[in-house]
């Protein structure tokens, strides 16, 4: 009933019609963005075929003889047509362990996919990896969003330095200055957490250039010196903040504060979800509590990233 092949990147349009109209797809999963960093990665995406039309993808990559979901993306598992059912997802899974059973393949990592980004209910795999796989969890992030058409008063905190930005007369507006961005965010996270962002300059520019609807800037400026800004994912039903960052100016003068506040009342007013993204590092076990407390302000609450594994024996 179900056959498995090996992506390949003469089926990119196929698959990229799939993630289009899928249950789950975002641009994330767009061979444009999967294959930007490629040669970090030993692919092993694969296509699933349920008598002979394509039923399923799966994003994913091979390290040390196990399969993962795609270590490049923050999220992932499997993608579906708007037809799949529970039996029939259960139908893949059992498919999907035959053929990496006869791959050698003995070790899976899952990410599913948060339920936000869903297009309409999609969690049968949830249910696959524990009835079929036995699956278990191992380690859970936690993320914080909000719905913009229903969100209660900020916190005090946040409106005091909505007031201060405003009084200081900064201004929130889209930007195309990724390098300035970049420049202040390398330096927070260089001097906070002795770390680089996920993506260089460059990457973000060749994104941008290919994505320019869905991967967009938006800056705080005082007297046209840039105090601050966040870089947006927009997807389907989530916008995702994927980076946030200020210079000390902009943290004294709460540019975040006004920024967001414009993000949320005005240019995503209608979105169904805005997700400020993860304030856990590690497998999850550690919460940056000043980092939720910021976002908690906004009144983002709790949406949990998970990972799951198994084995194949």
């Amino acid at each position: 009933m179900f056959t498995i092949s090996r992506y390949t990147a003469g089926q990119q349009q196929a698959w990229n019609s799939f993630v289009a109209q899928s249950k789950q797809g975002t641009f994330l999963f767009d061979r444009g963005y999967m294959d930007y960093h490629r040669e970090r990665f030993e692919d092993h995406s694969l296509m699933i075929y349920r008598d002979g039309r394509l039923y399923a993808l799966l994003p994913a990559n091979m390290a040390d003889g196990t399969l993962h979901s795609h270590q490049g993306l923050t999220y992932g598992g499997l993608l579906t047509d708007r037809k799949a059912s529970a039996e029939g997802v259960c139908g893949v899974f059992a498919a999907l362990n035959s053929y990496l059973r006869s791959e050698g393949i003995h070790h899976v990592v899952y990410k599913p996919m948060p339920f936000i980004y869903h297009r309409m209910p999609a969690e049968e795999d949830l249910y696959a990896l524990t009835h079929i796989c036995h699956a278990q969890l191992t380690s859970r992030h936690l993320s914080s969003a909000l719905s913009p058409s229903d969100v209660p008063r900020f916190s005090e905190l946040r409106r005091r330095g909505i007031r201060k930005a405003q009084q200081a007369r900064i201004e929130v507006a889209e930007s195309q200055d990724t390098d300035t961005f970049w420049q202040i965010l390398n330096s927070n996270l260089r001097s906070k957490y002795h770390v680089a962002p996920v993506h260089t300059a460059a990457e973000l520019r060749l994104l941008q250039s290919r994505f320019p609807h869905s991967i967009r800037l938006f800056m705080a400026t005082k007297d046209r010196q840039p105090m601050g800004g966040t870089l947006v994912f927009e997807t389907p039903q989530v916008i995702h903040t994927q980076y946030i960052s200020a210079t000390p100016e902009g943290k004294k003068h709460g540019a975040l504060d006004l920024l967001f506040d414009f993000l949320i009342h005005r240019t995503y007013a209608s979105a169904r979800w805005f997700d400020f993204g993860r304030s856990t590092t590690g497998d999850g076990r550690e919460l940056n509590t000043s980092l939720i407390f910021q976002k908690e302000g906004f009144c983002g609450r709790g949406v949990c990233y998970d990972c799951y594994e198994y084995e194949i024996k």
